[in-house]
């Protein structure tokens, strides 16, 4: 008989995950009695919620081990990406609180969606048992489609929430069948149990297909090529706040469990994986970086750029070594402050009916006259995403280009510089528009300022710079999280 036994480890584990959920059902209660529609205070609550689970997860920093008989894990990686997903809510919430009270929809089960979605990422980066991964997955990603279509009436986000729901459905259940093969296969659903049978007995036909499907589940959630059809009309369609969200926070929850599933559960096994992911990887880099070129609308050629970098991360997944596993939790961290920073410069050019948000290329020019600062926290976050040197996206992409020639993909590395090099053409083209061409009177858009907003802005920027010019401490702390998760590897 399963026996559930229950440590005082365990609620310390549990302590960020029930925080959120506390905050998320203490929003929507108290909602309950305040007026009128929009009450920012509740915004605030939330992000205390999140800087409470953020502080639960710091002081959870050097404990090891697993909690609830095996269900969850607890080591350095674990939560640093869960401090990397509660960052993503946080900033959320700050980039947020005007945006929605502008355009008309500031209903405060917002906020509540938010804190449980994140609550989902984090368990989804300590999971340590298949199941754990799907209850998680379905956790954090049922509060995501009802964001995608939190801007209704407005015909575009009601459908991105429609799409991005449908083919969820459909991940999901690829991702329970691989599961259900998988466990037919080796009889149980935990990883650090799947790693040790199949150390000893190797793959299987019908292990090698769950895993598969499996793959295929999780990369619809990271939006690796092919299954990232759902990306530019979802990413056009939600709310802005909602895109920069959704594509830091989900990409971390997606891959914490690719890696958990096929570098330490199947990293033994590797050669009968690798090449596929690799494979996926290279595809994700060259189609998202070469569609978003004909992009004119900037939420869509984050999209697509979006779908470049997971392809990037994804190198670290098909490096299967300790340089893969820090390289693509750096990427991840430099990632959350250069794309929510983007995207909180696209919600401050968001005009304030939805209708008539612009976020063309052209709505960008001359942005260096109108308002400076913007324009160069702008330009800080471009050069990031293209990967110029003295940024945290040079660094990201100098560890898993390394990790891929050490491990002898030195073919994915030079298709990763390549991409890499084309898709400076569409960042700078952004830097293009707003330091040296005029604007055009009839789409000149004077951004929003705000302090919430504006400080969102600026502590993205610092910690771009910040991870490009002084990155040690960083690279220490997810080289030994990688040193921890490696250990365990067969």
């Amino acid at each position: 008989m399963y026996k559930l036994e229950v440590t005082l480890l365990d609620f310390y584990t549990l302590l960020p995950l029930l925080l959120l959920a506390v905050f998320g059902m203490a929003v929507m209660i108290i909602d309950l009695f305040l007026k009128p529609p929009h009450r920012p205070r509740l915004a605030w609550l939330a992000f205390v919620g999140f800087i409470a689970a953020g502080a639960a997860l710091v002081a959870l920093m050097g404990v090891r081990g697993t909690a609830f008989s095996g269900m969850l894990v607890v080591d350095l990686f674990a939560q640093v990406l869960g401090l990397v997903a509660i960052g993503a809510g946080a900033l959320t919430v700050l980039i947020s609180i005007n945006y929605i009270r502008d355009r008309g929809f500031g209903r405060n089960e917002y906020y509540a969606l938010l804190l449980f979605s994140v609550g989902g990422m984090v368990m989804m980066a300590a999971a340590n048992n298949l199941i754990i991964v799907f209850i998680a997955l379905e956790l954090l990603s049922i509060p995501l489609y009802v964001l995608a279509g939190f801007a209704q009436p407005d015909r575009a986000s009601e459908e991105a929430a429609l799409k991005y729901f449908l083919l969820g459905a459909f991940a999901s259940g690829f991702l329970l069948f691989g599961i259900a093969f998988m466990y037919g296969a080796l009889g149980t659903t935990e990883l650090t149990q799947i790693a040790v049978k199949v150390g000893q007995v190797g793959a299987s036909p019908m292990l090698l297909f769950g895993a598969a499907l499996v793959l295929v589940g999780l990369s619809f959630k990271v939006a690796a090529v092919p299954f990232h059809m759902w990306t530019p009309d979802v990413y056009e369609g939600a709310p802005t706040p909602i895109t920069g969200f959704m594509s830091v926070g989900a990409k971390v929850a997606g891959f914490a469990a690719l890696f958990r599933v096929f570098v330490y559960s199947l990293g033994s096994i590797q050669g009968e994986w690798v090449m596929l992911v690799a494979i996926i990887s290279a595809i994700t880099m060259i189609v998202g970086s070469v569609v978003a070129i004909s992009q004119t609308n900037l939420k869509r050629m984050l999209a697509y750029s979006s779908i470049a970098h997971a392809g990037y991360i994804l190198i670290g997944v098909a490096a299967g070594n300790e340089l893969g596993v820090s390289g693509a939790a750096f990427y991840l961290i430099a990632y959350l402050f250069t794309n929510l920073g983007a995207f909180a410069v696209l919600t401050a050019m968001a005009r304030r009916a939805p209708q008539s948000e612009d976020q063309t290329y052209r709505t960008y020019r001359g942005l260096y006259k109108r308002s400076p600062g913007l324009a160069i926290m702008m330009a800080i976050f471009m050069l990031s995403l293209a990967g110029i040197p003295l940024t945290g996206g040079f660094i990201g992409k100098y560890l898993v280009f390394a990790a891929a020639i050490q491990a002898q993909l030195g073919w994915l590395a030079v298709i990763a510089v390549v991409t890499s090099v084309i898709s400076a053409f569409f960042y700078l083209r952004v830097v293009v528009d707003m330091f040296m061409r005029d604007a055009e009177p009839e789409h000149e858009v004077q951004p929003a300022h705000y302090r919430a907003l504006d400080f969102t802005v600026g502590l993205s920027a610092l910690g771009v710079v910040a991870l490009g010019i002084v990155p040690g401490i960083v690279i220490t702390v997810v080289q030994a999280a990688a040193q921890w998760f490696m250990s365990g590897v067969q």
